[in-house]
């Protein structure tokens, strides 16, 4: 959850800080805004994974920040944290695009339930959309089994697009041997596992002239497909 940023907006201050506190030690990353513009200008400016947001606020209340946000991302998990407890306040929340609607007092154990839900889901449905990624000088299709930059186009197989496609979704990430066999085959036997090394051995060819990606071996453990940021 550490890498988990929430914007976080309500301008009473003690149930910000208490609300912020909480959300912190559960290893979430916080930014907190107390008016509804700052709010917007921060969300411009920066990447979040969820939004949980107070309505009555100063300069923009929480349903135009809520429909502001939805303008630039479709996507984006919305949470309304208000002390309005009228049902047609709450059927507005939810038509303006929120995912779900906490009056307050809530219970903080509720709302970190919510966030973990609604963040797991994001995360399932970001992974089933994302079809094309970044590969240093490539551009990788995994739909079309393709990975290409303006000189060549390169075909793979299906399972060496799989293979990519998982190194890709867990960069920098440990994968264990067996976690990438079962994935790929829904088995880990030996043959299995001599088809993976040919199909590493491969994409580490493709790969090799690239600076800041590697895939490295842990032996005894599985692989990780390291990308260093320059």
């Amino acid at each position: 959850m550490a890498n988990f940023k929430i914007l976080y907006t309500e301008d009473d201050e003690t149930l910000a800080f208490l609300t912020k506190d909480n959300l912190e030690q559960n290893d979430y990353t916080i930014t907190h805004c107390n008016d509804g513009q700052i709010a917007l200008e921060t969300f411009k400016n920066n990447t979040f994974d969820i939004c949980i947001l107070d309505i009555m606020m100063p300069k923009i209340d929480g349903f135009e920040l809520a429909t502001a946000i939805r303008k630039s991302n479709s996507d984006i998990p919305i949470i309304f944290l208000s002390a309005k407890t009228l049902k047609e306040d709450r059927i507005k929340g939810l038509k303006l695009g929120a995912d779900d609607y906490l009056v307050k007092p809530f219970s903080i154990e509720e709302l970190l339930l919510k966030i973990e839900i609604f963040l797991k889901r994001s995360q399932k449905n970001n992974f089933e959309e994302k079809s094309f990624y970044t590969v240093g000088k490539y551009q990788f299709d995994s739909k079309n089994y393709v990975i290409f930059n303006e000189n060549e186009k390169i075909k793979l197989t299906e399972r060496e697009s799989e293979l990519l496609k998982l190194f890709l979704d867990n960069k920098n990430v440990v994968l264990k041997r067996e976690e990438i066999l079962k994935s790929l085959w829904g088995d880990d036997d030996y043959f299995m596992g001599r088809s993976l090394d040919v199909f590493i051995s491969r994409l580490r060819k493709i790969l090799v002239n690239e600076n800041g990606i590697s895939i490295e071996n842990l032996h005894g453990i599985g692989f990780r497909f390291s990308v260093v940021e320059f």
